[in-house]
């Protein structure tokens, strides 16, 4: 795929970090990863993220990750623009990946911490500009101080964005809503500000937020998208804001999946449960088992059997 194909990059909506589908034997599911993110794309997603930490991105190799942004550029047929996660254990390997993510016909990139290493500020500081300056690629930062042990704090993130300007875009796990507030007052709209918890998604958009990096969406795309929809009419419109109120209310039991240390097995397992995909994970990690699995089958089943756009769903 070239990547002289003009995609436009727009950084907003709802862009899911997909899951990597593994068949019996543990290898990558090509072709459910097409089908499903054809599907996606459908049901009205902006944008799709592969090799993220949903992806299962520390367990894939380099010729895995290759393929696995091949397959999904061809599988989106540019309707949207694909963003590769790109993280990697040394600078080398993430930049080798960020270059070939772009050969590969990758829109953007989505740049995380390094893996394993848990260094001094400075370190994590220096590895991620190093990858952003090393692309012309238009890039997103990805903070996640709890999962990667390092925190980017708003006044950082407003420097690198005046030193790189192809820092387009922050993605934010911190937890804290008040940290789209603060990187809103420091750069106004030079970046585009993403939600990047499943459970912050409405909070994080009266804030400020224009775009929602996702987990659920790999099983409930077209409520996803119409979550957010309202949530951003609802910034104008009080209706709006009820509905999404409303929405919000009957979508957190799942999206609280996304917010625990198991998110890669419990949204593949609600992924099963709508018969979009398998709860397969690549090793270290196992399917969920006994109390937790029995406890979050109930949940989504529950929630599946509530669900509020399902009249939408059965006539789209």
């Amino acid at each position: 795929m070239n990547s002289d194909v003009s995609v436009p990059m727009t950084w907003a909506g709802v862009m899911p970090a997909i899951t990597t589908p593994f068949d019996d034997l543990g290898q990558v599911d090509f072709a459910f990863l097409s089908e499903h993110c054809r599907w996606m794309v459908d049901q009205g997603v902006s944008g799709i993220v592969p090799c993220g930490s949903l992806g299962e991105g520390a367990t894939l190799s380099f010729e895995e990750k290759q393929r696995i942004f091949d397959t999904v550029v061809r599988a989106v047929d540019e309707r949207v623009p694909v963003v590769p996660g790109i993280a990697a254990a040394s600078t080398r390997e993430a930049g080798k990946l960020a270059a070939t993510a772009k050969v590969m016909g990758a829109r953007g990139l989505m740049v995380l911490p390094p893996y394993l290493h848990k260094g001094p500020f400075f370190e994590v500081a220096a590895h991620v500009e190093a990858v952003i300056s090393a692309t012309d690629l238009p890039c997103m930062l990805y903070n996640n101080p709890i999962a990667y042990g390092v925190d980017f704090p708003p006044g950082w993130i407003a420097d690198l964005a005046e030193k790189a300007p192809n820092l387009m875009a922050v993605k934010d796990s911190s937890g804290d809503s008040r940290r789209i507030t603060a990187l809103h007052s420091l750069v106004g709209d030079r970046l585009a500000l993403f939600a990047g918890l499943d459970d912050m998604v409405v909070e994080a958009v009266r804030q400020g937020a224009v775009g929602w990096v996702a987990g659920l969406v790999n099983a409930l795309p077209m409520e996803s998208v119409v979550l957010f929809d309202k949530a951003l009419r609802g910034k104008d419109d009080p209706a709006a804001a009820r509905e999404a109120d409303q929405l919000y209310r009957w979508f957190l039991p799942l999206l609280r999946l996304d917010c625990v240390p198991e998110f890669v097995q419990l949204i593949k397992l609600v992924q099963q449960e709508v018969g979009k995909g398998n709860e397969r994970v690549r090793s270290p990690r196992f399917p969920a088992v006994g109390a937790l699995r029995e406890g979050v089958l109930e949940v989504i089943r529950t929630s599946l059997a509530s669900n509020p756009l399902q009249d939408v769903k059965e006539n789209r």
